[in-house]
This record gives C-alpha cells, structure tokens and sequence, in this order.
C-alpha cells in the first residue's frame, strides 16, 4: 500500500500569490512612512540601515514560503514523475511535499495516474501469462499427437502433407505466444544508462558481416543503456537484412527535441501500403517464413519507457528509421 499524500490545512494559490504581492507592497509603504518619522529622530542614515535590515528580512521570510508552498512542492512532483518514468516496474513513495490546494490535488492526481499506469500494465501482463498458458498447453498437445501419428509411418504422402500443415501451424501459434509474451515485458524492461555506437562497432562488424555498415556520430551519448541499444540495433539490421540490404548507415545526431539515432539501408524498401501498418501487432509480410510481426511492435513498447519514438521516414531509397530520444525530465 502505498503512502498517502498527509491532510492538512493548505492555503490556495489565490492566497499565496496575492499575500506575496501585497506584502512586498506593504513593506514599501510602511518603509517609506517609518523613514520619514524615524530620521528625524535617529539619523536618516542610522533609519535607512535599520529599515533596510527589516525590509530584507522580512523578503526573506516571504520568500521562503514561496519556496516551501510553490517552488518545493513543484520540484518535488517533477522528480517524482521522472523517477516513476525510469522505473515503472517499482511502487514508489509519492512526494511529501505539496504545498498549495491546488498543488496538492494535482500531486494527487498524478499520483492516482502513475498507479493506474502500473495496475494496468500489471493487469496486461497477467492476462498475457494467463492466455499464453492457456493456449500453450493445448497446442503443445496438437504437437505431440502429430509427432505421434507421423512416427506411426502408415500414412499417405497427402495425409503427411496435411499433417506437416498442422504441425507447422502449431509451431506458429506457439512464435505468437512468445512474441505476445515479449512484447508484455517489453513494457517493463529498462536499460538505463547511456551508450554510444562506437563502443558496439565491433560486435556489430562481426554479428552482421554480411552487412556494409558505416556509422556517423559514433562518439555521441544516447540516453538509453548498451543492452537496451543493442536490441534496437538488431532487430533494425535484421529487418535490413531481411530486405536485402547490402548497405547500412548508423548515424546518431542532435535534433531540435533531443537526440535521434536513424539506420538507414540500400535494401527493397517499404512499400507506402504497409508502411501505414509496420508497427502494427501482428502485421509481417513474411508470415509463410515464421515471422511473427511483432519485432517492431516489441521495439516500440521498449522505447515508450525511454521516452524515445520510432518512426519510418518516408521518402527514402530502401528504408530509414528513425528513434527519437525526448529528454527526461529531472529534479
């Protein structure tokens, strides 16, 4: 169970704000008339240092409650927010400090949100188990019941063919099951951390020999860990490969929302009828050869936990993916 947000008297936005206004209006009026009284009597000079004291501590303390009721309670939510962005597998203590009304009921709210987010993935996850085992075991029993009949060796050339069917069709269900399975937990993983293509080069060069691979801005930081950029990177450069591509270029750059990393290849391309449809569950061109279609589907629920974005950039010769890094925010 997690902590709840502690009830308390807060004063309203309305209150803080306009409180801090009028009381660095009223502390210049009243240094003004305690100026015009007290140096006649003191010095003006001696009236002015001790006025001047006053009035400085007494901004200080008004600030120090705009810090505490405002800037505090601000900071302490966004740190929140990040932190439940970085780990969303963990229940995390909500923010103790929330200041205004109004900054508390929005602290509230983000934190019902952030709870919800974590149910709703848990209850994805479950049901994806659950539905997965389910189906598992029946077809796990078509299998061996084909393994069975087929050793039996009395059947006829067209009986073997149609059981090689559905042995085949067993086999893929249970592809569907596993990528089903992955693209649940892609939602969970992390790879936190930053990485740079140049420390992969080599196992690159050596996984994808078949490939040309040149790289630009290797020596660039992206925020996301090794592990995590290596499974983008294969499942781009298999989708490559699987394209016919003999070339492939690996550049990481600046952009004007972040960082982005786009690999880029001389292979047949997209066509713009499924282009529209690359990143849906399930969709493959390449179904008859075992492919699942949720290679990218995978890929993208693992970035929406690093704040990145995968998009095909239209308009290329072959094909050009683009991941798009958005900076997190922190404290």
């Amino acid at each position: 169970m997690r902590a709840q947000l502690v009830q308390k008297w807060r004063p309203s936005l309305a209150l803080v704000l306009g409180g801090g206004l009028a009381g660095t209006l009223v502390l210049s009026l009243i240094g003004l008339v305690a100026l015009r009284y007290l140096g006649p009597e003191i010095g003006f000079r001696n009236a002015a240092a001790l006025l001047g004291s006053l009035i400085l501590l007494a901004t200080a303390f008004l600030g120090w409650l705009l810090v505490r009721l405002l800037l505090s309670p601000i900071r302490a939510l966004n740190a929140y927010a990040a932190q439940t962005r970085s780990q969303p597998g963990q229940t995390l203590d909500p923010p103790d400090q929330s200041g205004t009304a109004e900054l508390h009921e929005m602290a509230r709210n983000v934190v019902d949100m952030a709870d919800h987010l974590r149910n709703r993935e848990m209850t994805i996850r479950s049901f994806t188990d659950h539905v997965s085992h389910e189906i598992k075991t029946p077809v796990s029993a078509i299998r061996a019941a084909s393994e069975l009949i087929e050793d039996s060796g009395t059947l006829a050339p067209d009986d073997q063919k149609l059981l090689a069917q559905i042995d085949g069709a067993a086999r893929q269900i249970e592809d569907q099951l596993t990528a089903l399975r992955e693209v649940a937990r892609a939602r969970e993983m992390t790879h936190q951390g930053s990485a740079r293509l140049d420390t992969l080069r080599t196992w690159l060069r050596e996984d994808f020999a078949d490939l040309g691979l040149s790289f630009s801005g290797a020596a660039l930081s992206l925020p996301i860990g090794e592990s995590g950029l290596r499974v983008i990177l294969t499942q781009l450069l298999n989708n490559a490969r699987e394209q016919g591509a003999q070339s492939v270029v690996i550049a990481a750059q600046g952009s004007p929302s972040g960082l982005e990393l786009s690999v880029s290849d001389d292979g047949k391309g997209i066509s713009p009828g499924n282009a529209a449809q690359i990143f849906d569950p399930f969709f493959t061109t390449k179904r008859d050869q075992g492919g699942t279609g949720m290679g990218l589907t995978i890929l993208r629920n693992m970035l929406s936990v690093h704040g990145g974005e995968i998009s095909l950039r239209p308009g290329e010769s072959g094909a050009c993916f683009v991941v798009a890094f958005t900076p997190v925010p922190t404290r």
